[in-house]
């Protein structure tokens, strides 16, 4: 599971995780946000980086945990 969250003075407005597979806010701000980021470019450049990073390298990080 990939989980990014951003903050703003201690709160978290928005996050992205790639179980639900798309931005989620929690503030007034954020909500607004993770609609526009919903519809454009951002979440296609994060489910990206999802298959580029984390779904190429879960084995490996898996094996290092055990």
């Amino acid at each position: 599971e990939f989980i990014d969250s951003y903050y703003f003075n201690q709160v978290e407005d928005i996050r992205f995780n790639s179980t639900v597979g798309k931005y989620v806010g929690y503030t007034e701000l954020g909500l607004k946000n993770a609609e526009t980021w919903n519809k454009g470019s951002v979440l296609a450049r994060e489910l990206g980086e999802l298959e580029r990073v984390c779904k190429r390298n879960a084995a490996i990080y898996y094996s290092n945990v055990l």
